[in-house]
């Protein structure tokens, strides 16, 4: 094992480099970017799935589709520099781009986090009132929230990476303190404060959502038991409808939940630290930022466990289908 080195020599208060053994360096490195390969991949077959596939043109699967792109830029624009910085313990691409990374990092982010919350309203109207749900969440009302998702938090960070709020009175988030090399965001009291209820506020609202889907689809699971055989056609086609929506939100419930447990530690690390001036060691630091990570690349598995279409859809792709036949009005749904 190599000595501490700094990550520029020559260089007056350059950050040093975290000593390892080759094997655990090659082992990082094929971790995290097996990892990324999952993310990029996954979230693009998401997004080909929902741009292709015409039965899958719906205002839920829309905001699926602006979510899976988030995702995909983290994973092609963030990761990539995030495992070199975290293997290396350095950032090599200058102050600039650390800039741009940080804030495209914390825009993809909080984007996942509007979408999500979007996406849980959408579906208690879906399930709430399945037959005039589309006259309410009309594609005016979906361009509408997709632009919500990304102009709030853009603003957001724009305001905290170039405006005099961020450059006063910084506290450090990590153990080190600033150094040549380091790449680390910094956050002020106030800032911090927004961050947090940013975060706090759509995960209140979503777990709600989530709360009254969950009553009215047992209300409904309870009502289907009790009708007799003869229903008439309105009443089987609200049952079915019915049953299809809340086996969305129920999945889509689960996503939430993997959400929730893979940000929540980073938003109150960064929280506590922030406002009762403390220290978080760096190993822990990084080991909460990496598990906000993976949720990008967890919501594909999810579908893939959960939604049969989307298992169709990959195959579809995967064997390059799609490429010698259209395919784009074939039945996903035939349950």
């Amino acid at each position: 094992m190599e000595a501490s080195q700094p990550c520029f020599e020559n260089i007056n208060g350059s950050c040093r480099r975290t000593p390892r053994r080759f094997a655990e360096q090659t082992a990082l490195y094929i971790t995290l970017i097996l990892g990324d390969a999952l993310c990029i991949s996954g979230n693009v077959m998401v997004i080909i799935s929902i741009s292709y596939f015409k039965q899958l043109h719906s205002p839920t699967h829309f905001l699926v589709l602006s979510l899976a792109f988030a995702d995909f830029l983290i994973g092609v624009l963030v990761l990539p520099f995030s495992i070199i910085r975290v293997v290396e313990s350095c950032w090599y691409f200058g102050d600039e781009f650390c800039m741009f990374h940080s804030s495209l990092d914390i825009a993809c982010s909080l984007a996942s986090i509007f979408h999500l919350c979007f996406i849980s309203i959408e579906r208690y109207f879906a399930v709430s009132n399945p037959l005039t749900y589309h006259l309410k969440f009309t594609t005016s009302v979906l361009i509408l929230l997709v632009c919500l998702g990304w102009l709030v938090p853009i603003t957001f960070v724009s305001v905290l990476s170039y405006s005099n709020t961020y450059a006063n009175r910084l506290h450090d988030v990590i153990a080190a303190p600033p150094c040549k090399g380091s790449c680390q965001m910094e956050f002020n009291d106030l800032m911090t404060v927004i961050n947090f209820l940013i975060y706090l506020i759509p995960f209140s609202l979503m777990v709600g959502m989530y709360a009254k889907v969950f009553v009215i689809a047992r209300k409904q699971a309870r009502l289907i038991e009790s009708i007799t055989v003869k229903t008439t056609t309105v009443e089987e086609y609200s049952i079915r409808v019915g049953k299809r929506e809340r086996k969305a939100a129920k999945t889509l419930g689960i996503a939430i939940g993997a959400f929730t447990i893979c940000w929540m530690p980073i938003f109150l690390d960064v929280a506590v630290d922030t406002i009762f001036n403390v220290i978080t060691p760096v190993a822990l630091y990084e080991a909460f930022y990496w598990i906000s990570y993976f949720n990008s690349s967890l919501n594909p598995l999810i579908y893939a466990f959960f939604f049969p279409w989307f298992r169709e859809t990959v195959r579809l792709i995967v064997t390059c289908k799609i490429l010698r036949t259209d395919y784009s009005d074939t039945d996903l749904f035939k349950e």
